[in-house]
């Protein structure tokens, strides 16, 4: 086999097109991550091998293109419902390569052509030389003389799932789902199961493999049922391979079988499409489009592994995002509190006892804005405060409050909509709404603003630097609780491309928004986490994990969180009561405490004692903060079960590793967990609550530690592990 290596030390620039001598093999490594290509004389390009500084990537027998791509008039070369075998994709030849090293990033650029048509496709890897992964997008330049019409375009496709002696029948699937209340739900099962894969026998039958596992976001709701992130992990080696689909809207990623009688399978990866998301894009000679980014990581340890080098990975792309190193601590006075329904009497009291508690920013959350006495959402849209909540000196007296108890002012909005009754539907002109087939997209009483309008940018714009003008804002909670369906064929080739043309300018106005702001701390919120995708955390401080108000049901939600984002990321809600034993005010303390404290609840109402084990939780999370923005995570008891008696996470990091552990209280008393190597019960040190009565710990047989509750009723602790 012939090869050759792409990029690496003393590689700045470096061009190559088809015209010189290549090998059929080349390697690119990026730092501690190595990927093999093929680029074999007739075919496309493959993405063929995976690996790292410890084991290099070596050639895998496959034909999966490194781009899948679909035009009008051409569909697939074979039919199937999935994305392989596209016509188009099938004709893409190696035409060259750029690759580049700078100082903190490595590139590489492969370039391939489409003869019979005049396409050239670029795919475009960024990696940073400290992590094993690497960000991925694909371009489609039209250098032909006749227009085209894309109907999907892979950002990548990588077939380098099994290497040679391996089968794909040792590859487990993890994958998740979003419902609202009950998100970051994760699953692990074989490849080839029964709602997986199905091995039909392709040699006897000589078919290609049709099906696929295919997980799909619609809309702007980009987590709400499935979620972009899994990974495969070979559980006879240990190979893992993550990835994440980076976008705010629609997308699809699918694991499909593809070669005839060969033991293969690939991993396609796309944005929005026609067969899901209505998308489609006229690209007429000398115009462009690139799809959406995603991310792959590699591992060699499992798929913990494999999500810890997916979490540096995403800290690298977000390195530049400052406002908030500090994890700022935020009372927000909805989730049990107030729901929405502020006024002066009720917030003062919060807004004292908030500070009390260590607080560092009071936001109010949604109805300041209010006057109609009734429900509210049809007026949404001026974001004008309330005078008839704030009677005696306005809303400036409140804040005035906050800002006297030495907190930052928050303020919660839903910038992306306008109340069908609201003032700004008759200001804004038509073209500045989501709009299909001449009338303006509704949902629940709300309209869509259209972010590619100059008017809807400049409407927000306004909103947004009047509040902070006037009230000092330091932090906002935005939410987004409804959907426009399909999107808008407004000024657009069709109703999916109008609405990644909207899901972009959304991203490009609230970059423009943080620049002009950049002191400013910003919650993604919507409905809980029904859009935590990467391209809006990429952008913003932090994200409410979910809306669940049952305490005994979120650590199942803050548990899986940090496989879809950051720890430091997964604003987690405590939200203490009055009504609760203190067991159950540390258990909602823990759940906050096992990412982002995102702090609420009558306080005011609460006695001493309990308010001690509020005040303890806040103190030990600015203690431990910094140790979580620094923290990859890991799941000792296995993923967290919805249904599960009991959860534990543990988030290790250099200076520090916690341990978080939960009982629901049911009758199996016992939790086993699968700790670091030579880790013993006796180097588990209580750290909260400290108080109360203490768990029983003990080690167990075969190497596991057992935690032993004792407690009637649900109870939570939290370790610091101690090193051996």
């Amino acid at each position: 086999m012939e090869s050759s290596q792409w990029g690496g030390e003393g590689c700045a620039g470096a061009v190559v097109d088809a015209g010189d001598k290549v090998a059929s093999h080349h390697r690119w490594t990026a730092g501690r991550l190595s990927l093999v290509f093929s680029a074999e004389e007739g075919r496309p390009v493959v993405l063929c091998g995976l690996g790292t500084d410890q084991e290099p990537a070596e050639p895998a027998a496959s034909t999966q293109p490194l781009v899948e791509l679909m035009l009008t008039g051409e569909g697939r070369a074979r039919n199937n419902t999935r994305f392989t075998n596209t016509g188009a994709g099938s004709r893409l030849r190696y035409a060259g390569h750029v690759a580049h090293s700078l100082s903190d990033e490595e590139w590489l650029e492969i370039v391939q052509t489409d003869d019979a048509t005049g396409l050239r496709v670029v795919t475009a890897f960024r990696a940073s030389p400290e992590v094993q992964g690497a960000r991925i997008t694909t371009t489609v330049h039209n250098d032909g003389a006749l227009p085209v019409v894309l109907e999907a375009v892979s950002s990548a496709a990588v077939g380098a799932l099994v290497r040679a002696g391996e089968s794909t029948e040792d590859l487990v699937l993890h994958w998740g789902t979003g419902e609202q209340l009950a998100e970051n739900r994760w699953t692990a099962q074989p490849l080839w199961s029964q709602t997986g894969l199905g091995d039909f026998n392709s040699a006897l039958m000589n078919q290609p493999g049709r099906g696929s596992f295919a997980a799909v976001g619609t809309s702007t709701w980009s987590t709400a049922r499935a979620l972009p992130t899994g990974a495969l992990v070979n559980s006879g080696t240990g190979r893992a391979l993550a990835w994440q689909v980076e976008h705010n809207g629609g997308w699809r990623w699918e694991v499909d079988n593809v070669r005839v009688g060969e033991d293969s399978a690939a991993l396609v990866l796309l944005g929005p499409e026609d067969l899901d998301h209505h998308w489609s894009q006229e690209l007429a000679p000398g115009a462009s489009f690139t799809t959406v980014p995603v991310s792959i990581a590699v591992a060699d340890g499992g798929f913990e592994a494999a999500v810890a080098e997916l979490t540096l990975h995403r800290r690298w792309l977000r390195r530049a995002r400052t406002a908030d190193r500090g994890s700022l601590l935020v009372f927000n006075d909805y989730m049990n509190t107030l729901n929405g329904n502020p006024t002066t009497e009720r917030l003062l009291p919060l807004i004292e006892h908030a500070a009390r508690a260590g607080a560092e920013c009071f936001c109010i959350d949604a109805g300041w804005y209010d006057d109609t006495a009734g429900d509210w959402w049809p007026t949404v849209g001026e974001w004008i405060p309330s005078i008839r909540r704030f009677p005696d000196g306005g809303l400036a007296r409140v804040v005035q409050a906050i800002r006297g108890q030495g907190m930052k002012v928050g303020l919660w909005l839903e910038p992306e909509v306008v109340g069908v009754h609201s003032p700004v539907t008759a200001r804004l002109p038509d073209e500045a709404f989501l709009q299909r087939h001449g009338r303006r997209v509704t949902e629940h009483e709300r309209f869509f603003l259209d972010l590619r309008s100059p008017h809807a940018r400049a409407h927000l714009d306004a909103a947004f630097d009047r509040l902070i003008a006037d009230f000092g804002v330091g932090f906002f909670k935005l939410d987004y609780n409804v959907t426009p369906g399909p999107g808008t064929d407004a000024g657009a080739f069709s109703v999916g491309a109008g609405l990644l043309g909207h899901n972009r300018a959304h991203l490009e106005w609230f970059a423009g928004l943080r620049r002009r702001h950049p002191e400013v701390v910003f919650e993604n919120c919507s409905s809980g986490g029904m859009r935590a995708d990467f391209a809006m955390l990429e952008l913003f401080d932090f994200q409410s994990t979910s809306d669940q108000e049952d305490f005994r049901l979120y650590p199942a939600i803050a548990a899986g969180a940090p496989i879809q984002m950051l720890p430091e990321q997964a604003g987690n809600w405590a939200y203490p009561q009055a009504w609760m034993s203190q067991e159950e005010i540390a258990y909602t303390m823990a759940t906050g405490l096992s990412g982002r404290l995102y702090l609420s609840g009558f306080l005011n109402r609460m006695d001493p004692d309990q308010l001690e084990l509020v005040h303890t939780a806040t103190a030990l999370f600015k203690q431990v903060r910094d140790d979580i923005a620094q923290s990859v995570p890991s799941w000792p008891a296995g993923m967290p079960q919805w249904y599960g008696d009991s959860l534990a996470l543990q988030l290790g990091a250099r200076g520090r590793t916690l341990l978080y552990a939960w009982h629901r209280g049911t009758d199996d008393d016992e939790i086993a967990l699968r700790l670091p190597r030579g880790v013993r019960a006796q180097h588990l040190a209580e750290v909260y609550p400290q108080r109360l009565s203490s768990w029983e710990l003990a080690d167990a047989p075969d190497g596991s530690v057992v935690l032993r509750p004792g407690i009637d009723g649900p109870s939570a602790r939290i370790f610091e592990i101690q090193t051996p």
